[in-house]
């Protein structure tokens, strides 16, 4: 068992050397709250937007993706399906995030 003086239950203390009075050092946590100070609409528009960048990027990349399949598979190398899959893709995103900013919750 712990001793009550031990120094790992008191809080961190120091003393300086021109005065005999403990001084105390706050850390970090106590600086910062643990909560974001940032308001809920901020964090929940932050959140929408995360959303929707990573599923822009997703749906034109699978889109891109097929059109790369498509355009080896059936159309003997030519470029427009990339193009057309990555804005199918693009456009399916972009619908996804105005649903989402449209949203009142």
């Amino acid at each position: 068992m712990a001793s009550p003086s031990s120094s790992s239950s008191s809080p961190s203390t120091t003393t300086s050397p021109t005065s005999s009075a403990p001084s105390t050092i706050p850390s970090t946590r106590e600086k910062l709250p643990l909560s974001s100070s940032r308001p809920a609409s901020e964090a929940l528009l932050n959140e929408k937007w995360d959303h929707c960048l990573s599923t822009a990027l997703i749906r034109s990349t699978l889109g891109a993706s097929f059109g790369v399949i498509f355009a080896v598979l059936i159309f003997r190398r030519r470029p427009w399906p990339v193009f057309v899959g990555a804005g199918f893709g693009a456009g399916r995103a972009w619908e996804e995030c105005d649903a989402a900013f449209r949203r009142r919750n």
